[in-house]
């Protein structure tokens, strides 16, 4: 039987409209309403890191002697469809349209707000 690379979900890679650095809202789940910036994008398993959203904790044990144990909190991963990028001058969340500027670059905008990202 083959080995599974449980690192990638798909062997594809997913399209995301979210980009590192954002500042993004919750829309979905225990941490409903919060904001934060992404510190890093999964798009094979279309997942995004959210600064001091959904942490874990793990109880790690001493590995040298006379070290004593200590406590992780950690930020694991959010599923990209259940954060929204996130205006701090209109205190809004909104979808993101990307458009092609008149010299030609593609850009992207929000949509309620009309406000440029890049």
């Amino acid at each position: 039987m083959p080995a599974i690379n449980k690192t990638k979900a798909s062997s594809d890679r997913i399209k995301m409209k979210i980009r590192k650095g954002d500042t993004v809202q919750i829309i979905s789940g225990k941490e409903k309403g919060k904001t934060g910036e992404v510190i890093q994008t999964l798009p094979y398993e279309n997942r995004v890191v959210v600064q001091g959203i959904n942490q874990r904790t793990k109880h790690l044990k001493p590995t040298q002697e006379g070290e004593s144990g200590r406590i992780e909190t950690k930020e694991t991963s959010v599923h990209a469809s259940n954060v929204m990028i996130y205006s701090t001058k209109k205190k809004v969340a909104s979808k993101v349209e990307i458009f092609i500027d008149k010299d030609g670059s593609k850009k992207r905008r929000l949509k309620k707000t009309g406000e440029l990202i890049d």
